[in-house]
């Protein structure tokens, strides 16, 4: 295939040596989108319109999916997006639940960002699916995510709005909501909060997005594909500029616990619930999201890793045209619906 690339910021070498289903899609398509970390903050806010993936839908003419607002620790009015399963096939309930956080560099994301893969948990594994609209950068700073995708876990097991079993919850998210999950199943295990399973994609597990030089980060797969497609260097450079910028560190740090800048420093990891922690081969977050993995295994909990190989970052949002994602969404509903067996 002719590797024609539109971006200097992206190696063709990495990209010849991808998943063919993956460069075909990508020459073709991807590239040829605007990315919006070459364009200023505001005019993605002012025209989130032009900035539109194919992955992105608007579930809220779906039946039987409602919208809720969550109280976050400060007062702020956090939306949610219910997904209710269809009482004709999986009976009256109470199901189990599935918490679910989007990803965007805790920049981007909307209800919008995870919508056909909360329709897929809720049509075929059977689960009320919660989908969280937390607060992002730089609007509210660091740290206010973290605080609504906590208040939302806890108006889920409290709810009775919703129609769910609150001893079988589970969590989920990619990239940025991958990180949000591995704090929340720590702030869960403290509060005595029960979850079946917590299931971070391609999760960040660092303070990455502070970083100011590649040679920041331990690990390899940060430098190895600083210039890979989707996210590298440049689009990574974008982020630590409105999430983590140079001149708030110090406050951030003073008025943060340590570990919500980077779960791989929590300082006690036992006792967390099952995980099962998805990582990309062509991503630079591969290594420090394994490494979390590794972290909580010697922690002594139980953990199930797969890589998928030849595909990049956020790989699974692409299923219509790659087998790849489609195997993301099988052995994900596969692992939630073992985790709730039992929960109606």
């Amino acid at each position: 295939m002719d590797l024609r690339l539109v971006s200097p910021d992206i190696d063709p070498a990495i990209v010849q040596a991808m998943d063919p289903e993956f460069v075909r899609y990508f020459i073709e398509t991807i590239q040829h989108l605007t990315p919006t970390h070459t364009v200023p903050l505001a005019e993605c806010r002012a025209h989130p319109e032009r900035f539109v993936t194919p992955w992105i839908y608007d579930s809220s003419g779906e039946p039987r999916v409602s919208d809720h607002t969550v109280t976050s620790a400060d007062g702020f009015p956090v939306p949610v997006r219910v997904y209710t399963p269809d009482p004709d096939v999986f009976g009256p309930g109470p199901y189990g639940v599935h918490v679910n956080f989007h990803g965007g560099g805790f920049v981007f994301g909307s209800l919008q960002a995870d919508a056909l893969f909360c329709l897929k948990v809720r049509d075929r594994a059977g689960l009320v699916v919660v989908d969280v609209n937390y607060r992002h950068c730089p609007e509210a700073v660091f740290g206010k995510g973290i605080e609504d995708a906590w208040a939302a876990l806890q108006w889920t097991h409290q709810s009775n709005e919703i129609n769910i079993n609150p001893s079988s919850i589970s969590i989920g998210g990619i990239s940025a909501g991958g990180f949000l999950c591995c704090v929340v199943q720590h702030l869960a295990r403290d509060a005595g909060l029960p979850l079946r399973l917590c299931v971070p994609a391609v999760p960040v597990t660092t303070d990455s997005c502070s970083y100011t030089s590649l040679d920041d980060s331990p690990y390899p797969s940060f430098r190895e594909y600083s210039r890979a497609p989707l996210l590298n260097w440049k689009r990574m450079s974008f982020f630590q500029k409105h999430v983590f910028p140079a001149n708030q560190m110090d406050r951030l740090r003073a008025s943060l616990p340590d570990w919500w800048l980077s779960p791989m420093r929590a300082p006690d990891s036992t006792g967390l619930c099952d995980t099962f922690l998805i990582t990309a081969e062509c991503d630079p977050m591969r290594d420090e999201g394994e490494a979390y993995g590794v972290k909580l295994v010697q922690a002594g909990n139980k953990v199930t890793m797969k890589r998928y190989l030849g595909v990049p970052h956020p790989f699974m949002h692409m299923a219509k045209v790659l087998q790849k994602a489609r195997d993301y969404d099988e052995d994900v509903l596969n692992a939630l619906t073992v985790a709730h067996q039992g929960s109606i």
